[in-house]
């Protein structure tokens, strides 16, 4: 009589197809590689950044890298979530020696697996473009980003378990739209309009945001950041569990 394989085992295995799976997916590609790229590009030959740093690509990289973090975390995996449901995959697997808490560990390791693919990718194009980060802040930086990591895979599996793929569609573009333009990722939450800035600084997107232009154009540990990435971890965290349908 055969056994199911370790847990462990079963998560990495289930989070390398997840991966492949959004890597071979044209639309994610562009999400995830093309779309940030082009971003670095248009900020480091327009003069939008200009004052905020040493040079244009000082202050572009951070915010590109917690673009791609938003866009593989909470946009190309709430799709791919989404979707999973309507054709009956979640409901599957669910089922399976893989599990819920499985599956759900299987999509987070696929998130870092292709973040890190856009940290090699989007950060190396920055290097070659100037870039030199802060080496007193990559430590806290990776910190942020495991947690932006967390954050942004719970809202997008919340969002995805709860509502009609289509909407999760519309919803996690449109968001990701929003956030980029005016959440706090790419321009400091500080440099908005008065009014929004102490509501947009609250956002995990700017919370990712300034803490790593903090970590890399400073090379300081970004203190509130964390605990706001945390904090938007754990309830979103905790929503997707109580609300999450899986089916």
């Amino acid at each position: 009589m055969s056994t199911a394989a370790p847990l462990a085992s079963r998560v990495l295995r289930h989070g390398g197809y997840e991966a492949a799976a959004m890597l071979r997916n044209g639309e994610q590609l562009v999400l995830a590689i093309v779309l940030p790229l082009l971003a670095l590009a248009g900020l480091v030959l327009t003069p939008l950044l200009d004052g905020y740093a040493a040079s244009r690509i000082d202050i572009a990289a951070p915010g590109v890298l917690a673009l791609c973090t938003m866009s593989t975390a909470f946009t190309g995996q709430g799709i791919a979530t989404g979707f999973d449901r309507r054709y009956g995959v979640l409901r599957f697997l669910s089922t399976t020696p893989l599990g819920k808490s499985g599956l759900i560990f299987g999509k987070a390791c696929a998130v870092v697996v292709v973040l890190a693919v856009q940290l090699v990718v989007i950060g190396g194009a920055a290097l070659l473009m100037g870039w030199r980060p802060d080496a007193a802040g990559l430590v806290p930086a990776a910190l942020l980003l495991a947690l932006g990591s967390a954050a942004f895979t719970a809202l997008g599996l919340l969002v995805a378990g709860t509502l009609r793929p289509e909407a999760t569609l519309a919803v996690t573009n449109l968001v990701w739209i929003l956030l980029a333009a005016a959440g706090g990722i790419i321009l400091p939450a500080s440099q908005l309009p008065a009014v929004a800035a102490p509501i947009v600084g609250l956002l995990p997107s700017a919370a990712l945001g300034d803490g790593l232009r903090s970590a890399l154009v400073e090379g300081q540990f970004n203190l509130l950041s964390c605990v706001l990435l945390l904090a938007w971890a754990a309830v979103a965290s905790l929503a997707a569990v109580r609300w999450f349908k899986w089916s």
